[in-house]
């Protein structure tokens, strides 16, 4: 039967309820009502009020509501209820009361003033409750809350969960402690971004694949050592509190992460690594010294042969014998030449894979750290907290930004020379992940800049001459990678090289 009459029912005539209505509705209400004088000595109790109290109405009336009180309630209590009252304004407070068997329980009461026509208070309507199984509840659940607190935030991992929106609605001290150390205001949302892209999108339409388990994080900071962290994520349930969600059963997903520091691990596994990996670079130098300097001894004579060959030509129309003899011999030497060029040791071949450039950069530091404090260069390393990865052949690019610091290194390290700064920086611009070394060294002439990738070049003591293979070798592999290498001159007035990679991988 519908509560709500029909446009056709007819309209109910006004009629008045006789007194004994009233009487009998508060009588039987299921709340414990009382009626006193001023001076609250109790005139009227309705069944429920002796259920709550255990006094029958003839027991209790005509006794003073003092007698339900413990006397253990604060005298400052009574002092604010009854200014209130005074003041013929409504009151609402919790009493320890006892029951007239002597057990004590904890009442919920509204006093309200009953004001006559003259303004004077001539009753006290009293309301209570007993709320004692509702108070012991509420202590069971504060507890539990500061159980489940206190073993979050002793444990020795970071949590936190994030509602739909990706807002952090509850964490731990661990997780506190990350916001401090890592120096970014919700480091739920770093890891999420280097780990999983588009998380946030996910998690508000398909919240099932925001689950994963040990995915690990690498975030570099600009001053200390990076940290190694292992996130996993589940997806849980969460009720509203919104009064309009009662007649909802479904919750709204949230996301709850569980971040353990794996950094000392980590470190153990990367001293092993450098070691091997600054014997893997000492021999691919050692290799490419002898191809560099083989390169070399070609190229130089290349030049006299060329010479002469150009002099057989002229001989040839004079004293075609003599110019003859000339051209077995320099068919001989090119013969021998091409045979030094066949020994000359190729290039290791990689693998390209997924690479973090901020732990090429990384290793870099490390392998340079001999070389750059006998040189006594300040090194301001300053990373991109997270970079996403681009694909790539490691030793190559190791090679390619060893090579860029030693040059740098070398172009400080002159006598007397006194500011000596390294600056080494990765960041994402345009789709693109940006390297740029710079130096405060004396720097390269601006006409000098185009011939710095040339084979044999150098610009070390303002001579310009071609020595080696400069910087040729480290545009070949920013080239295989489809980027892009420029020199331009850093703010300190020494040289800058700026290094582009696209992070779909495509040339620029």
């Amino acid at each position: 039967m519908s509560a709500v009459p029909s446009a056709q029912a007819p309209i109910a005539q006004k009629t008045e309820l006789p007194p004994e209505a009233y009487r009998q509705a508060v009588d039987q209400a299921d709340l414990a009502i009382s009626i006193t004088d001023p001076k609250a000595n109790i005139l009227f109790a309705n069944e429920a009020f002796a259920r709550v109290t255990g006094y029958t109405p003839d027991e209790i009336i005509g006794q003073n509501e003092s007698v339900l009180s413990n006397h253990t309630t604060p005298p400052e209590l009574y002092k604010s209820m009854w200014s209130e009252l005074a003041a013929q304004r409504p009151w609402t407070g919790k009493l320890l009361n006892v029951r007239k068997g002597g057990e004590r329980y904890l009442a919920e009461l509204h006093i309200s003033p009953v004001v006559d026509s003259k303004g004077k208070t001539t009753h006290f309507l009293g309301m209570h409750r007993d709320i004692t199984e509702m108070r012991r509840l509420e202590s069971m659940v504060l507890n539990q809350k500061q159980l489940i607190e206190s073993v979050v935030d002793s444990a020795p991992m970071a949590f936190a969960l994030l509602d739909q929106k990706g807002r952090v609605i509850l964490d731990n001290q661990e997780y506190k402690k990350l916001v401090s150390d890592l120096r970014t205001k919700e480091p739920a949302h770093t890891l999420l971004d280097s780990v999983m892209p588009h998380w946030l999108e996910s998690l508000a339409k398909s919240p099932g694949k925001c689950g994963f388990v040990s995915r690990e994080a690498r975030i570099d900071r600009a001053a200390g050592r990076p940290r190694w962290l292992s996130v996993s994520s589940s997806v849980i349930e969460m009720h509203s509190d919104e009064a309009d969600s009662y007649l909802h059963t479904g919750g709204k997903p949230g996301l709850l992460l569980v971040i353990s520091d794996i950094t000392s691990l980590r470190e153990e596994q990367e001293k092993a690594r450098a070691a091997v990996l600054q014997a893997v670079l000492a021999d691919e130098e050692r290799t490419a010294a002898i191809r560099e300097g083989l390169s070399a001894a070609i190229f130089r004579l290349e030049e006299p042969m060329n010479v002469m060959a150009s002099a057989a030509s002229v001989l040839q129309r004079r004293d075609p014998a003599s110019a003859g003899v000339l051209q077995q011999a320099l068919a001989a030497s090119r013969e021998h030449m091409e045979m030094l060029r066949q020994v000359i040791p190729q290039s290791p071949q990689e693998i390209a894979v997924r690479i973090n450039i901020n732990e090429i950069l990384r290793d870099v530091l490390e392998i340079c750290t001999p070389r750059l404090l006998a040189a006594g260069v300040i090194v301001d390393w300053q990373p991109a907290a997270t970079l996403p990865p681009i694909i790539g052949r490691p030793l190559q690019l190791r090679m390619l930004f060893k090579a860029l610091v030693d040059n740098a290194i070398e172009a400080m390290n002159i006598k007397g020379w006194k500011r000596r700064e390294l600056s080494l920086t990765s960041s994402v611009e345009r789709d693109c992940v940006v390297i740029a070394v710079l130096d405060t060294g004396p720097g390269i002439p601006h006409e000098w800049r185009h011939k710095a990738f040339e084979p044999f070049f150098t610009a070390k003591n303002g001579s310009g001459r071609h020595i080696g293979t400069g910087l040729s070798r480290a545009q070949q592999v920013v080239a295989d990678h489809g980027g892009i290498i420029d020199l331009a001159e850093s703010p300190s007035g020494g040289c800058a090289a700026i290094v582009e990679f696209r992070l779909d991988g495509d040339p620029i």
